[in-house]
């Protein structure tokens, strides 16, 4: 059990991006008070703690209901973190989520920031929501599904953590740092992602 937990920790770690999250929302929230500042962060991770939680439990019977098989949608979500870990690689994914908050700045006519788009799809998104489809369907009991959600739970503790410790994080790990980090976590993710698409592949023609 401690290696699904470990291996599902770190699964979500990458594709989540807690210290990722932190400086978008950083720059979201800009002027905020600290208790808006809170309210802000606290409402983003139970919206998409939500969110997840709806997909990982549920997804396996909505794909049965549209007639796509697991394997089906292990590839198809495999290639989708892939994709997801060359963003982080070259650094698009950051260019992406800046230029998606920057809007939301320019705008203020948006949605809560805590809604869109820092729960959808910076934290929920479609990357974090196949991962915990994945991560759940190919478990047999309820103890090792328990042990997934259980190692979510944590992750978005973290990305809590982090979004609450936005300004001070950012000042203390600085931009290059930050760059570093996600270009590593962006190769763990790919060798993941591979791993997703050999399992679907062995499922369906094995």
């Amino acid at each position: 059990m401690l290696d699904l937990f470990v291996s599902a920790f770190v699964t979500f770690f990458v594709v989540i991006d807690p210290p990722g999250c932190a400086p978008i929302f950083a720059s979201l929230t800009n002027g905020y008070s600290p208790t808006q500042r809170r309210a802000a962060a606290t409402r983003a991770v139970m919206v998409a703690t939500f969110i997840l939680l709806v997909f990982a439990l549920v997804g396996e019977a909505f794909l049965r209901a549209l007639s796509i098989s697991l394997d089906a949608f292990r590839i198809a979500g495999g290639g989708m973190l892939f994709l997801i870990a060359l963003e982080m690689v070259f650094e698009k994914r950051t260019q992406r989520r800046e230029h998606r908050a920057q809007e939301v700045k320019d705008a203020p006519e948006h949605e809560d920031i805590s809604i869109f788009p820092m729960a959808i799809p910076m934290i929920a998104g479609p990357g974090s929501i196949a991962t915990a489809m994945l991560l759940t369907s190919r478990r047999a009991g309820p103890e090792e599904i328990a042990v997934v959600l259980a190692a979510l739970g944590l992750i978005l503790i973290l990305t809590l953590a982090a979004l609450l410790a936005a300004g001070p994080l950012m000042r203390v790990v600085g931009r290059r740092v930050e760059t570093v980090v996600s270009r590593l976590l962006g190769v763990i993710l790919a060798a993941l992602a591979v791993q997703f698409v050999i399992d679907g592949i062995k499922g369906a023609f094995g």
